[in-house]
């Protein structure tokens, strides 16, 4: 099970933390990943991580975000900076089905098994 937390309405430039928890499973064994939906659009990969720590990012957040896992406390992170309008979207984390390589990154909605209920980001302008 992931649960995902940390989503607010921020101003635009603003920062904001998310945080996705874990439970059930032992992360250690699965590449994660953040996917965001924004009304009217596809759900869009935003940032994965694999089970090593190698980290990919959708070009426009690149240098804004940061992905970031803690397999003893089994959670992950999005750490967004400098958010744009643009950003605003029901935030996912997810998690394959394990024992993928210790550098894949899974960039593909198909690619992940197990998924949370989205955290809601709103950026204001």
């Amino acid at each position: 099970q992931l649960e995902e937390s940390g989503g607010r309405l921020v101003q635009t430039g603003e920062s904001l933390k998310l945080s996705c928890t874990v439970s059930g499973h032992t992360i250690s064994y699965y590449a994660l990943g953040w996917f965001r939906h924004a009304p009217g659009k596809e759900r869009e990969f935003v940032s994965g991580i694999s089970r090593g720590g190698s980290t990919r990012y959708l070009d426009s957040v690149t240098g804004r975000f940061t992905i970031s896992r803690d397999d003893d406390q089994n959670m992950v992170f999005l750490e967004m900076k400098s958010l744009k309008p643009e950003d605003a979207a029901l935030y996912y984390c997810a998690a394959d089905a394990g024992g993928s390589y210790p550098n894949t990154i899974w960039s593909s909605v198909s690619q992940y098994y197990y998924w949370g209920q989205g955290t809601q980001v709103t950026v204001s302008s």
